[in-house]
């Protein structure tokens, strides 16, 4: 397929490229940019005149619910949602049942890819054993297998030796670390923080310290271990100050937050909305502050949607007993436009933070449009403006508090290697 995109306003911060230019796309690849190459007959044409072309979102953590959940979701119905919102890679998890803990599970993960709509699939292994936290995983075969890294999830490990183990161990083998400082002895069953909105509610609240003492745990074993680590969604403003400490002291570490941290708080649980119960919690209006600022900074250098689709039943019981998660691949892109509408971020940050930077962490080929690289691309509509609503969402789980929310900025068209796999009829 030879395929020219017209008339794009080309947004790539990898390549600082910030301009109205022709997009050139021959098989797989963008063959160039601005000039057509020689002999350059294009088979299909795409007008994106007013229209905005950023590289494919990347897309740091997504549960697909595949394999052992399927009654909430499917690798072929979330990566049908994720190319309607611009995402053409995105990261699952090891906490699927049974946990991905042996290659048998990623090429299960990767077939299931291979026969849905196209969007590129990576999993992430086990940490320990069936994710129990009480032995190592098989960490070699899991890497042969394809894994971009391992992960205990939200799931805690037995001891701070096996996890200083861990470590050891994957470094040993070159994988990425991913980690949730998440101390679970002071989690002590919270579902919300611990502040004064949870007191009044009555609901056990999670506090901070739970945050930061995992966290100051990880930092000194990663500077023992020598491992390279990323931690997985920060959620209050004194861990981004110790993250870009550590940076700044030249730490191996990088980190992400969701989506939602950066909009909501503790306040949007006030009416014991259970589409606000997450893991972790939303935090106070000071910490979602300072989770912006140590994003505008840098020091948190990726932005993800931390996908949990559910189904109905999930969200209906009392608060504390309903199960946390927002289903949010389709509110990724627009929430990070808007930091950029809000001025938290320019535009090029803020499509930096979920194309360029995660792709690096991650150590994928893709995040650009540089002439010889994948073309990996989303179409936006930056006048088209929309609410989502249960009815339009296309992932399998309607359990987001975004619904009403109004954006601006709709995805048009979604290719991966060169093929459309997305095209709105809007």
């Amino acid at each position: 397929m030879r395929l020219l995109i017209e008339n794009a306003h080309l947004l790539d911060p990898a390549q600082g490229i910030d301009r109205v230019t022709d997009i050139y796309i021959q098989k797989e690849n963008v063959v160039a940019l601005g000039e057509a190459p020689r002999d350059f007959e294009p088979q299909r044409r795409i007008d994106a005149a007013g229209r905005l072309v950023i590289p494919g979102v990347v897309d740091m953590a997504a549960r697909l619910r595949e394999p052992g959940q399927e009654h909430k979701a499917t690798v072929a119905s979330e990566t049908r949602a994720a190319a309607s919102a611009g995402i053409t890679t995105l990261v699952c998890p090891p906490d699927t049942n049974p946990p991905v803990d042996s290659p048998a599970e990623v090429e299960l993960i990767t077939r299931r890819a291979k026969q849905a709509c196209g969007v590129r699939v990576h999993a992430l292994g086990a940490l320990s054993s069936g994710l129990a936290g009480e032995q190592l995983s098989e960490m070699a075969a899991l890497k042969r297998a394809g894994v971009l890294g391992v992960s205990q999830a939200l799931k805690p490990m037995a001891s701070h030796l096996l996890l200083r183990r861990a470590m050891e161990y994957a470094a040993s083998h070159g994988l990425t670390v991913y980690l949730h400082p998440i101390d679970w002895s002071l989690n002590a069953k919270g579902c919300v923080h611990e502040g004064p909105v949870g007191t009044r509610l009555g609901l056990p609240g999670i506090p901070a310290a739970a945050e930061t003492a995992a966290l100051g745990t990880i930092l000194a074993l990663t500077e023992q271990t020598g491992a390279r680590v990323h931690l997985c969604r920060l959620s209050t403003a004194r861990a981004a100050q110790m993250l870009a400490r550590a940076r700044h002291d030249g730490l191996p570490i990088s980190a992400d937050v969701a989506a939602h941290q950066l909009f909501l708080t503790d306040m949007d649980v006030a009416d014991f909305n259970s589409l606000c119960h997450v893991m972790p919690p939303l935090r106070s209006q000071r910490d979602r502050d300072g989770l912006r600022q140590a994003v505008a900074d840098g020091a948190i250098s990726a932005i993800c949607s931390d996908h949990q689709p559910h189904e109905a039943d999930a969200k209906l019981a009392p608060f504390a007993q309903t199960l946390p998660g927002i289903s949010s691949l389709e509110t990724l892109l627009p929430l990070t436009l808007r930091l950029a509408e809000e001025g938290v971020l320019s535009h090029a940050e803020a499509v930096r933070r979920i194309t360029a930077n995660p792709a690096e962490i991650l150590g994928l080929p893709v995040g650009t449009l540089a002439p010889g690289h994948r073309a990996d691309l989303c179409i936006i509509d930056t006048e088209a403006s929309y609410r989502p609503e249960a009815e339009t969402w296309l992932s399998q789980g309607r359990n987001s508090p975004f619904f009403g929310w109004e954006f601006a900025g709709r995805v048009t068209h979604t290719l991966v290697a060169g093929r459309i796999i997305f095209e709105s009829n809007h």
